[in-house]
C-alpha cells in the first residue's frame, strides 16, 4: 500500500441497498455510553456496503475486536480482497475501466456489461477476479442494486452511465487501512454463526442491519442471497437478539417502520416488545409524485441500556434546526405543510435519558 498516498476517510466501497451512511449521526445518539469509556468488541452480522462498520473503526478507540459477517459469499469474498490485496484489485479495477470507458456506444457498452455479467455467474475464478467483477458490475447496473434470481444468478440489468467510477484507488487503500487496523475478522454465514465472538468476560456490541421486512408486498426488489429473509427469519432473529440480551451483550437493531405504512402492522415492534422502540429518518429519492417526496421513518431498537447524552443533546439540536429550516423553505416556496412531513417527534418518541 506504500505506492498509494492517500487522506480519505473510509466509506463502502459498493453502493448497497439499504446503505446507513445517511444516518449515522441518527444512530450515533442511541449508541451506548459505555463504549466512550470500556474497551469492546464490535460484531456486525449483516455489514452491507459497511458505512457503520467504517464509522465504527474511525470514531471509537475502545474497539478492540471487530468482526463482520454476511451472508452473501461475493461480498465477504469482497471484503477480504480488500483486506489483504487492495493493490493487485486496484490495477485490475483500473484496466477492466479503461477498457469499458473506451466503448463509447451504448448498446455495445450494454454487450460489455452482460460479458462481465455472464463470467461473474460462472464462479470460476479466483476470489481477487471475482471482487473485480462485483465492483464492475456494481458501478455499471441499473441503481446499483445486487439482485439474485432463484438459482443464485446476478441479474440486475445494464445502467446507462456516460463515466461510471469503477475504480477508485483512494477509497480502496482507506478501507484496506481501516480493516487491517482492526485486524478485523471476516466471515460469512448466517447471522447466528456470530454468537462465538461474543466476549464472555468484557463488554460486545452488536449493531443488526437485516434485510427489512417489506412496507408492502412489491417493495422488496427480492433477495441480495439465493433465499429470501423472510417472517421466520425475522422471528429467528428477534429470539437470538433476546438469548443474547445481558448486561454485557448490548445490541442495536435496524428495520423498516411498517405500522407507518398500516397502522395494523405492528410485526417488529411485537417482536421486540421488551425493549426500545424508536424512529429515524431517511431521506426519500427524488420522485416525481410529491406525495412521496420527504422523510421515511425507520425503527431502531436496542436493548436496556444508557445512550451517549451527548451524542443525543447533539442529534436533537441538529433535527430541530432542519425541521425549522424546513418550515422556512415551506413558506418561500408555498409548498404544502403535509409534502416534507415535516411535524417534530411527540415526546414519547424521544428516547429516555437517565
Amino acid at each position: 500500500m506504500g505506492n498509494i498516498k492517500t487522506s480519505e476517510n473510509a466509506k463502502p466501497f459498493v453502493k448497497w441497498a439499504g446503505g446507513k451512511g445517511q444516518l449515522l449521526e441518527q444512530l450515533d445518539k442511541f449508541l451506548p455510553s459505555r463504549l466512550m469509556s470500556e474497551d469492546f468488541t464490535y460484531i456486525e452480522p449483516f455489514v452491507g456496503g459497511g458505512a457503520m462498520l467504517f464509522h465504527m473503526i474511525k470514531t471509537f478507540k475502545h474497539a478492540k475486536r471487530v468482526i463482520i459477517n454476511d451472508v452473501n459469499e461475493n461480498l465477504i469474498k469482497a471484503y477480504n480482497v480488500v483486506k489483504v490485496h487492495p493493490e493487485t484489485l486496484i490495477n485490475k479495477l483500473d484496466d477492466i475501466q479503461s477498457r469499458y470507458l473506451a466503448v463509447t456506444d451504448e448498446e455495445k457498452r450494454k454487450d460489455f456489461y452482460l460479458d462481465i455479467r455472464s463470467k461473474f455467474n460462472l464462479h470460476n475464478v479466483d476470489d481477487i477476479q471475482n471482487t473485480v467483477y462485483l465492483i464492475f458490475l456494481n458501478r455499471t447496473c441499473f441503481n446499483g442494486l445486487y439482485r439474485v434470481n432463484s438459482k443464485g444468478e446476478f441479474n440486475v440489468p445494464f445502467g446507462k452511465y456516460k463515466n461510471p467510477p469503477i475504480c477508485n484507488p483512494a477509497n480502496i487503500i482507506a478501507d484496506s487501512k481501516a480493516l487491517n487496523s482492526k485486524d478485523v475478522i471476516i466471515t460469512n454465514g448466517d447471522f447466528e454463526g456470530t454468537r462465538r465472538f461474543i466476549d464472555n468476560e468484557g463488554l460486545t456490541f452488536y449493531y443488526f442491519d437485516p434485510p427489512y421486512r417489506p412496507l408492502t408486498a412489491t417493495a422488496s426488489f427480492t433477495a441480495y442471497s439465493k433465499g429470501n429473509f423472510n417472517d421466520d427469519d425475522q422471528k429467528r432473529l428477534a429470539a437470538f437478539c433476546s438469548d443474547i440480551d445481558s448486561a454485557n451483550c448490548l445490541w442495536m437493531l435496524s428495520n423498516s417502520d411498517s405500522k407507518a405504512q398500516d397502522a395494523n402492522d405492528t410485526f417488529i415492534e411485537d417482536l421486540y416488545n421488551r425493549y426500545s422502540i424508536n424512529k429515524v429518518y431517511a431521506s426519500r429519492s427524488i420522485n416525481a409524485n410529491p406525495l412521496k417526496r420527504g422523510k421515511l421513518t425507520e425503527l431502531l431498537l436496542h436493548n436496556n441500556y444508557k445512550i451517549t447524552n451527548s451524542l443525543f443533546f447533539k442529534a436533537l439540536s441538529e433535527y430541530r434546526s432542519k425541521i425549522a429550516d424546513i418550515k422556512k423553505m415551506e413558506q418561500m416556496h408555498k409548498m404544502p405543510a403535509d409534502m416534507f412531513a415535516s411535524e417534530p417527534l411527540p415526546d414519547e418518541d424521544l428516547p429516555f435519558i437517565e
